[in-house]
């Protein structure tokens, strides 16, 4: 019964990817001509959403002056596409490395597309820190083990990728939508969050048919390791939201401490619940997560 639902799966994920490369030929636009970059952005708008800043409903928030304000935002706009811009070079390296592996011969098509939109997002969102923050962040690696086979090696790939875009598109989704932001800082969101629609409903089936591979193998230790892989990576991510070079830019005091000060708060468990709601949902609902209890940041 198992095995059947398991080809049932991965029928479902062929139709799939199937439509979505057909929808991504027909959306296709060329990156390099659709944006028209200002010279500059307005320093008197915000640059991200105020509800989506890292020190949203803090104490810190009461504190600051509406210029500070202003500035914290541009610099965690600046940090928020240097984050994508990390992630995606990870992604790209691990998604080229299985174009035509055993396995994927059915996706092929729909990663060729996944490749060539998350380069053209790399490149935009890159674009979009040089020119307005002189700049790409840094961002500290993940300390990882690798997995002893190459099963639970793709199913951690794609779990990863899947994490990942599920948080930015909470931020893209928010932003696009946002009156108050500059066009420039919409449109790189919208057309973000339109390609990452396509993304994340490949990786929501393509997770689960990778799960169900690993789970067919696994002892039930296993699996609870790889559950706890998985939490440390979304913490990962929680954590790289904050970042005191952001904090230092904007011309804020003691930047590591003012971080702690801002992760000891506890009104923002409830801001990172927010954007972490979808993921967590999906990933309890597939049984891939027993609970969606994190490690504190």
């Amino acid at each position: 019964m198992q095995h059947l639902r398991n080809k049932n799966s991965e029928q479902r994920l062929i139709e799939l990817t199937g439509r979505l490369s057909r929808m991504a030929t027909e959306d296709y636009y060329n990156p390099y001509r659709l944006f028209s970059w200002p010279q500059t952005l307005p320093e008197d708008e915000l640059w991200m959403s105020e509800d989506l800043l890292s020190v949203s409903g803090t104490e810190v928030m009461n504190e600051l002056s509406r210029e500070q304000l202003l500035r914290l935002a541009k610099w965690e706009s600046i940090n928020f596409y240097s984050v994508n811009v990390h992630g995606i070079r990870e992604l790209l390296t691990e998604v080229t490395s299985r174009l035509y592996a055993p396995g994927f011969e059915e996706f092929t098509d729909f990663l060729h597309h996944f490749i060539g939109e998350e380069n053209e997002h790399a490149w935009f969102f890159a674009e979009f820190c040089r020119r307005y923050g002189g700049r790409v962040y840094a961002l500290p690696g993940l300390k990882t083990q690798d997995p002893a086979d190459r099963t639970t090696e793709n199913f951690l790939v794609f779990a990863k990728i899947l994490i990942f875009e599920e948080i930015v598109d909470y931020f893209n989704e928010r932003m696009a939508e946002d009156a108050s932001l500059p066009e420039t800082v919409r449109q790189v969101n919208r057309v973000h969050h339109k390609d990452e629609s396509r993304h994340i409903a490949f990786g929501r089936q393509l997770v689960e048919v990778l799960y169900s591979r690993v789970r067919d193998e696994a002892t039930a230790q296993e699996c609870a390791r790889l559950e706890q892989y998985l939490k440390r990576y979304v913490t990962w991510c929680v954590q790289s939201l904050y970042n005191p070079a952001a904090y230092r830019d904007a011309g804020l005091a003691e930047p590591l401490a003012l971080r702690s000060r801002i992760l000891r708060d506890e009104t923002r468990r409830q801001a990172e619940r927010r954007y972490l709601r979808r993921p967590l949902t999906f990933l309890t609902k597939v049984g891939i997560f027993q609970d969606q209890t994190i490690q504190a940041v």
